[in-house]
């Protein structure tokens, strides 16, 4: 299964058309959104073409091909407007042999890790910025944000597919690569 894991479109109607545009282009069968969906939130500047109702439109359409979890910035009331789950803080996932916590980051991290088993992958955004790290025991991976990323670090995405991890831009490039 080829999955596009991404986070943090935070009501961009720019970045949520650029996102799926690459989710398209990547041919992936899942879209794993990890929080932050409609709402900039107070810490952040309003993203370009701030339209959280245009990304109702735009991802309501892609309901039965999208896994989201819970950000800091997402409540009851987006999910009432939304169609696909949204208020789960986390999501276990169980693909090619590689057991994922999907979770935004605002709860569990690295300084507060979930129940993980050696080999697991806390998968989050909310930090804002790309991120491989190998904690021994797990890893942590972070596909850094679609539209306000943080310390000069590219908008984009990753791709999980046949075991391997890509950190890609918005336009589609690698730039990071990790294999299992």
């Amino acid at each position: 299964m080829k999955l596009l894991i991404a986070s943090d479109i935070h009501g961009s109607a720019f970045y949520c058309r650029k996102l799926l545009e690459a989710f398209d282009r990547e041919g992936a069968e899942k879209l794993l959104l990890l929080g932050d969906i409609l709402y900039h939130g107070p810490r952040n500047d309003l993203p370009r073409d701030y339209a959280p109702r245009e990304v109702i439109g735009m991802l309501n359409p892609r309901k039965s091909r999208i896994l989201c979890v819970r950000g800091n910035c997402d409540s009851e009331v987006d999910q009432m407007v939304l169609d696909f789950p949204l208020m789960a803080d986390y999501a276990l996932l169980y693909l090619e042999g590689i057991t994922l916590y999907a979770t935004h980051g605002h709860v569990f991290n690295t300084g507060h890790l979930p129940p993980l088993g050696d080999g697991d992958i806390l998968l989050h955004g909310h930090t804002h910025i790309p991120a491989w790290e190998d904690h021994g025991n797990y890893l942590y991976l972070n596909p850094g944000s679609v539209s306000i990323p943080k310390e000069n670090t590219p908008r984009g995405y990753m791709i999980l597919e046949s075991g391997g991890f890509l950190w890609k831009n918005m336009e589609g490039e690698i730039y990071h690569r990790l294999e299992r």
